[in-house]
């Protein structure tokens, strides 16, 4: 395209109607005034931080659910709504939330106290200082006034994955020496057997209450939707059937929330680059196909060579048959493993890359008991056949085997 044609592009772009009213409303950290189907859980978060108000230090939570059950939502919206009210009253209560995801952040213990200090406006370098140095210094600055501190930990599995649970062991035993400040952890993850990995001491220190966040069923995500485009959308945009259709594709993803969202808003912006004065189910049904295909090829291309192997592995068996188990896709993966020049992992090693990829979505991995033969995961592929044929072709190529 032409300099010319191009600013005209542009030009017309600024001057058509847009689709948008608000696009951060589709967002996974848009904060709506109103939870919907939530208000047990939030009532449940409620009365555990509740004592804070009384300057009591409330139980350390655990929650956890499936991607997209509206449980950050809900703790950031539970913790601001009682800051507010600690803010009215004068009470010293802090809440800082962090996202162990964020690899600048949390991937180390350094790094996450590090954090923690400038969320107290106290800057230290990136590096550099002794790890007990830095501890000495968050004790001192977070102990210098009276108050409670709520830590809000979210993707608690990525920063165990990362930095150890010795973080975790730090931050719950620390309230036995501090005078002035007492620290609430609420931890949240989409592992549902994240704990069993933790050191017993820290398990049982991290866990003094438990809430489990159920996924939404397809009526409850139609709900949030209507509420969300509501916000989102200028009038009169969007097809009749499109909400529903939406919330369909997501309950069949184990009712995630925020994929409901992002189908909607790529929908949106597929069809305002067709120039469509409507978003219409055609809309909804490529943003679909683009959305699961570039999350599982993209998954996959940054995988490293076990897991693609097992995956491999997995295609191949469920391919000849229902019901696959992990004694059925070892020998399988030792096959590939022995022809690329790869040396295997153990089984129960491939088991727990099992369990990874069933995190990613990629595959279907349930643990299952078999009574006296012990305990099994049942195996299943998580796309359509479509993806999961180009899956196996990339692949076929990264691996190198004819």
């Amino acid at each position: 395209m032409k300099e010319k044609g191009l600013v005209n592009f542009f030009e017309t772009y600024i001057q058509k109607e847009p689709l948008f009213k608000d696009k951060t409303a589709l967002q996974s950290n848009y904060t709506p005034e109103s939870i919907s189907h939530r208000d047990e859980q939030i009532q449940n978060i409620a009365n555990i931080l509740a004592p804070a108000l009384r300057s009591e230090k409330p139980s350390n939570i655990f929650i956890y659910g499936k991607t997209g059950s509206g449980k950050t939502l809900t703790v950031r919206y539970t913790a601001n709504q009682l800051t507010n009210v600690a803010h009215a009253k004068k009470l010293a209560i802090k809440t800082i939330y962090l996202n162990c995801k964020l690899k600048k952040l949390a991937d180390t213990e350094y790094r996450l106290i590090a954090q923690l200090l400038r969320e107290y406006g106290k800057e230290i370098p990136p590096t550099g200082l002794p790890t007990d140095e830095v501890y000495h210094i968050f004790f001192n600055t977070i102990d210098k006034e009276k108050h409670n501190l709520i830590l809000i930990l979210d993707e608690i599995d990525q920063l165990v994955g990362k930095a150890g649970d010795e973080l975790l062991y730090n931050l719950t035993r620390i309230n036995s020496e501090l005078k002035n400040a007492q620290i609430t952890l609420i931890g949240i993850s989409n592992d549902l057997v994240f704990t069993d990995n933790l050191d017993p001491r820290v398990r049982s220190s991290l866990s003094e209450e438990e809430l489990i966040f159920p996924p939404y069923n397809a009526l409850q995500i139609q709900d949030i939707l209507h509420q969300r485009a509501k916000a989102a959308f200028r009038p009169d945009t969007l097809e009749e059937g499109l909400i529903e259709k939406c919330a369909a594709y997501a309950a069949r993803e184990h009712g995630d929330s925020r994929r409901a969202l992002e189908l909607l808003r790529v929908a949106a912006e597929i069809a305002e680059r067709d120039g469509s004065p409507t978003i219409k189910i055609t809309h909804l049904d490529i943003a679909e196909e683009k959305i699961e295909r570039d999350r599982a090829l993209d998954l996959i291309a940054g995988q490293p060579k076990q897991f693609q192997v097992t995956l491999l592995s997995i295609i191949e068996s469920c391919s000849q048959k229902n019901g696959v188990y992990t004694g059925d896709i070892y020998s399988l993966y030792e096959k590939y493993c022995d022809h690329i020049g790869l040396r295997p992992l153990t089984q129960r090693r491939i088991s727990d890359v099992i369990g990874e990829l069933d995190m990613l979505g990629i595959i279907k991995a349930p643990v299952i008991s078999k009574g006296r033969y012990g305990r099994t995961r049942e195996i299943s592929i998580g796309t359509n056949d479509a993806i999961t044929q180009r899956m196996k072709t990339m692949l076929v190529q990264e691996l190198g085997i004819a």
